[in-house]
């Protein structure tokens, strides 16, 4: 049986970009690991909302050891809540350690992964192991917050859902720690002008170049 080459794509962007999507459909048409960093950093913001730890940085290197990515990814982190405290969260440096020493150890454990998350190629796989791909997505605001607004079942107003996209993509850009940036060399994707098959076929053509080489 042939092994397939080794293959590492990095999917960064704002929130509510597409990049979820777009990683789901790449990973599942290239057989990749799919690692979602912004459900890792949802399942910190949901056990401490929950369990209201003094030291949030020994609570969360306790939590974090216990469980595995499977088990987070089926939960359920798409509350407003979590959104408007993942925010926060995300900006606290140590909480950013404990999160990316969880993925690393994931990432080096497979040979062929697909990250997405806001730091994933200028952070955490800008080097050992460094990406083969990189994508960045973005979205126009109104597009974003209608497809969020249907994804939380229409259950929070459309113009509270717009507020706090606006305000996360606005920490994500300053934060002092590991802002959201586009790296150079990486592939714009338009999520508010492609549909997803359009999505699917211009990141296919980037990653068979990548490969065929």
């Amino acid at each position: 049986m042939t092994r397939l080459k080794k293959l590492i794509i990095a999917c960064d962007g704002e929130s509510a970009s597409g990049k979820s999507t777009a990683a789901k459909l790449i990973s599942k048409k290239y057989k990749l690991l799919l690692i979602n960093s912004g459900l890792l950093y949802r399942y910190c913001s949901k056990i401490i909302i929950k369990d209201k730890p003094e030291n949030i940085i020994t609570f969360l290197k306790k939590k974090l050891k216990k469980i595995s990515y499977n088990k987070i990814a089926k939960q359920k982190l798409h509350s407003e809540e979590i959104s408007s405290h993942v925010a926060i969260i995300a900006t606290n440096k140590k909480v950013r350690q404990i999160v990316n020493q969880l993925q690393m150890k994931i990432i080096k454990r497979n040979r062929r992964v697909c990250v997405e998350g806001r730091d994933i190629a200028s952070k955490v796989l800008k080097k050992n192991p460094k990406y083969d791909v990189a994508f960045y997505f973005k979205c126009n605001l109104e597009v974003a917050a209608y497809r969020r607004w249907l994804d939380l079942k229409k259950s929070v107003p459309l113009k509270k859902v717009k507020r706090s996209l606006r305000i996360r993509t606005n920490l994500d850009k300053k934060r002092k720690n590991s802002p959201l940036i586009r790296v150079k060399g990486s592939v714009l994707i338009r999520t508010d002008h492609l549909n997803k098959k359009q999505v699917l076929s211009k990141m296919s053509k980037v990653v068979d170049r990548v490969l065929k080489n």
